[in-house]
């Protein structure tokens, strides 16, 4: 398996190709910042190695224990943190709701402060009207940006898979260099088939 250093390099160096493939394929260059931006927070510290105890995991510095209820949840190298689009789209999710709950604590702590200081209205119910405005406003966000959204998401992905690649190259090049052609192209597994009795 490649070090973390090689790791970031695959990223760093492959990071003009993206970005030129991308800019070819929209000639937009806010959908190509997106696609760049989303490629190195990928690589760097939203890829599938968030898993481990990885220098992905470490860039989160203080935040870093968000990822733990991840870590334990998730074996290393499985489909769910190391698959195709499925690993990055469990990554996004399980963003998305740590961001949700540590805003909901947020907007609640901040409606009891308003009650603190004088506000007729119940803390819960304050809490309340400002998380329905704020799902509002996400939204309406999303919705309005669809074509950034993408953007941001599929640098994302390429960010991960050139990880996965490189992980996935990585453990091909010893299986060959220890068992040859057999250790890159393992024979199928035929299954034993169940005599009648």
């Amino acid at each position: 398996m490649p070090s973390g250093r090689t790791h970031d390099r695959v990223t760093l160096w492959s990071l003009p190709v993206v970005a030129a493939i991308a800019f070819e394929r929209t000639r937009s260059s806010n959908l190509t910042l997106l696609v760049a931006g989303g490629f190195l927070l990928g690589g760097l510290m939203f890829g599938p190695d968030l898993d481990t105890y990885s220098r992905q995991y470490q860039r989160w510095g203080i935040l870093r224990w968000i990822w733990l209820p991840y870590q334990k949840s998730i074996r290393h190298r499985s489909p769910l943190s190391h698959g195709p689009l499925l690993g990055t789209a469990i990554r996004v999710v399980y963003i998305a709701l740590w961001v949700a709950f540590l805003g909901a604590i947020a907007i609640s702590l901040s409606a009891v402060a308003r009650q603190l200081s004088g506000d007729d209205l119940a803390w819960h119910v304050l809490a309340s009207q400002n998380i329905g405005v704020m799902a509002a406003w996400m939204g309406r966000s999303l919705q309005s940006n669809l074509s950034q959204c993408f953007a941001l998401l599929v640098g994302l992905e390429l960010g991960a898979m050139s990880h996965s690649l490189c992980d996935w190259g990585g453990s091909a090049y010893k299986r060959f260099q220890k068992q040859g052609l057999k250790g890159v192209f393992p024979p199928k597994n035929k299954k034993k088939r169940k005599r009648r009795r």
